[in-house]
């Protein structure tokens, strides 16, 4: 029997676009252009980011001018949730191309090491 995680996580991964934290990585390397929006407070960005924009979940939807609906955007959290909700949000207002950072900055510091 399936446990109710994993049938969310094959849902989520259906629905939602991700990209895991090697994969980010890479593209860095690459030094392919890609905006970076982290929607955790502005404390949690002071303490560690991987840089982009820094809008809080709470101030998204209000502040959402500043994201093109066009470009290809990563967004990222401490665990993937409150992303995978800022992403539900723009998508339902038209954005399309929205990545969601697999695990956020817990799994990227776990790969990283830092």
């Amino acid at each position: 029997m399936y446990s109710v995680i994993f049938v969310l996580n094959i849902i989520y991964r259906r629905i939602m676009k991700s990209i895991t934290p090697a994969e980010l990585h890479s593209l860095k390397e690459t030094a392919k252009s890609m905006l970076l929006l982290d929607v955790r407070e502005e404390w949690e960005h002071a303490v560690y980011n991987i840089g982009g924009v820094n809008i809080p979940l709470g101030d998204l939807l209000s502040r959402r001018g500043e994201l093109s609906i066009e470009d290809e955007c990563i967004v990222y959290c401490e665990k993937g949730i409150r992303s995978a909700i800022a992403i539900q949000r723009l998508e339902a207002l038209g954005y399309n191309n929205l990545l969601n950072l697999e695990g956020g900055m817990s799994a990227w510091k776990k790969m990283t090491g830092h």
